[in-house]
């Protein structure tokens, strides 16, 4: 009985110390400023693939001064730029592209705020090379090293055909070299975030070349990231169908890693928002992961290099490839991955080990929130839905505790009577059980299996846009923070803002004391240390829930409120006093 009792102590810990572990895990520390050479092993040392040895930009990119109190409004003003859905009512993003380097630097997420507060800046998802945190994506054409011909590169003043980029209106930039080449550049973008870059090349020339496709995304500096295990933030992408992540400290151990595929993606991902290339899925590409060091600026990168386009005198060359910079709706993702046939593009959204689990739950309370409009009604239906799929197996739970509660007096008597004789009393036990038909075990497997189920509905809750800033009702107003009110100043009677680690809120109580009435119901541990253990969970478990998003607490909650009505009616049932 003791080993069963403390299988079931151990699993519930087990799932409090993950929590615990996941909610004060510290942010990763970067490391010191160093100078900090790109490693050459493990490089792809090709002739023609001197891009990937050695980029475009990287050395004046990190040789451009920063100024970090530079206004990012007026150094946009100042640049000849082509404007993105000026003026454009309901737009998803706005911003502009530089003519000096044809750069998509600037794009700012209209429907997405910092803060839940009406008057809150609006996410900023690129910014141009001359401001404080530099991350923007670019597109052009390289040669085999040793050749001398005169490429579009990051100082060069291209031409437009149009004075704004609107959806229903693509700009066409373009630019000559004086060497008989002809660069043309269409960018088109989207209702959402998706760009579409056609570049192409017409020789006018006598000289035949081999010219070579790139696309990178480069972002200065690690950005602020949570930090939590289970939530990937840095560079990843999709090669051949498998799902590649890196962090940004395994591209400061490692500055230079690639990666050949024929399809996929490769980007940049932060908890809520991806840049990601998408490049021509037909075509063999080298995928690359970099990152250099000057000693005062990093910069992370991730870039691609498709095979080589024979350009012949009086010929042309064209390539089309995609730009994705925006929220992780999933919903968006799906269709973009359905009609560009992006590999396993929704893959940008950490769904974790229980992806089989956490998509399906996702739509299930996306098509509930949709239908009830309130994604907290979803996840309370979503509770009912998962009571009801694991009634059968909730139903032998509460029966076995509700069998071993009715024991509990007898158990008692035999523990008073072989207490000293622990073999005695282990025999006497089983022969009670056998006898009467009891399996304390069947109480702790339906709890179990359980277990994945609500990691991946927690996953759901967490890494989800969906759930960002979306109200309930009353006091909570976003479904993806911690329950704003805390018991220690009367909530919100008292002038005064407790420290986080006290900010228990009403619903973290509501869950602790559910879970407190369920353990009531529940036949209580013969051993006094395991029952003081067991008595002390509801209050630990209320502080570990009080800073998990409201909508995981609110799910516990009901999950909780519906677990009590089912086992007090089982208990009714079997003449079992509740």
């Amino acid at each position: 009985m003791n080993e069963q009792r403390n299988l079931l102590l151990a699993i519930v810990v087990s799932v409090a110390i993950l929590f615990g572990f996941q909610l004060v895990f510290s942010p990763r520390t970067m490391l010191p400023d160093e100078e900090n050479e790109p490693a050459q092993t493990g490089i792809t040392q090709t002739p023609t693939r001197d891009f990937v040895q050695s980029p475009p930009n990287d050395r004046e990119d990190l040789s451009v001064p920063v100024d970090p109190s530079a206004e990012r409004t007026v150094l946009l003003e100042e640049a000849a730029r082509i404007p993105i859905n000026p003026h454009e009512e309901g737009a998803a993003i706005s911003g502009s592209i530089a003519l000096k380097g044809a750069r998509i630097d600037d794009v700012v997420l209209n429907r997405y705020q910092e803060e839940i507060e009406p008057n809150s800046p609006r996410i900023v998802m690129f910014s141009p090379l001359e401001t404080a945190l530099p991350y923007y994506a670019d597109f052009g054409w390289v040669v085999d090293q040793g050749i001398e011909i005169e490429l579009p590169d990051g100082e060069t003043i291209w031409s437009a055909d149009r004075d704004k980029l609107i959806p229903s209106q693509p700009v066409k930039l373009s630019w000559q070299n004086g060497q008989g080449l002809r660069f043309e550049r269409e960018i088109a973008v989207d209702e959402n975030y998706m760009f579409t870059i056609t570049d192409r090349v017409i020789n006018d020339g006598t000289r035949s070349l081999l010219l070579y496709p790139y696309g990178l995304i480069s972002r200065t500096d690690e950005p602020d990231t949570l930090g939590f295990f289970i939530l990937h933030e840095g560079p990843l992408g999709v090669f051949d169908g498998t799902l590649q992540e890196l962090t940004y400290d395994d591209l400061r151990d490692n500055p230079a890693e690639t990666v050949q595929s024929t399809g996929g993606w490769i980007g940049i991902t932060d908890k809520y928002w991806l840049a990601a290339l998408i490049p021509d899925q037909n075509i063999p590409m080298t995928g690359r992961f970099y990152y250099t060091n000057t000693g005062s600026r990093e910069k992370f990168q991730v870039d691609y290099l498709l095979e080589g386009k024979p350009l012949a005198p009086a010929g042309r060359i064209e390539v089309t490839n995609r730009l994705f910079a925006g929220a992780k709706v999933v919903t968006l993702l799906d269709q973009y991955e359905s009609d560009f046939g992006i590999a396993r593009f929704d893959l940008a959204v950490d769904f974790g080990w229980f992806y089989f689990l956490t998509k399906p739950l996702f739509y299930l309370i996306h098509y509930l929130t949709g239908y009830l409009g309130n994604i907290g009604l979803a996840i309370l239906s979503v509770t009912v839905i998962i009571k009801l799929i694991f009634f059968p197996l909730a139903n032998k739970s509460y029966t076995a505790m509700s069998k071993l509660k009715k024991l509990q007096p007898e158990m008692m008597k035999l523990r008073e009577q072989f207490g000293d004789d622990k073999v005695r009393l282990n025999q006497e036990m089983m022969a009670l059980y056998k006898r009467e038909g009891a399996n304390p075990l069947a109480g702790c497997l339906p709890i179990v299996i359980q277990i994945p189920v609500f990691f991946a509905l927690y996953k759901v809750l967490f890494v989800t846009i969906e759930m960002r800033h979306a109200p309930f009702y009353g006091w909570v107003q976003d479904l993806s923070a911690p329950d704003p009110t805390s018991i220690f100043n009367l909530f919100g009677l008292l002038p005064y803002t407790p420290p986080e680690f006290l900010a228990i809120g009403l619903w973290p109580l509501a869950m602790g004391f559910t879970m407190w009435l369920q353990q009531k119901l529940n036949p209580a541990p013969p051993d006094p240390t395991q029952a003081r253990i067991m008595m002390l969970l509801p209050v630990v478990f209320t502080f570990l829930f009080a800073r998990f998003a409201a909508g995981l607490v609110i799910y516990w909650t009901w999950n909780n409120v519906l677990s009590i009505l089912q086992q007090w009616v089982i208990m009714r049932r079997m003449g079992v006093r509740a």
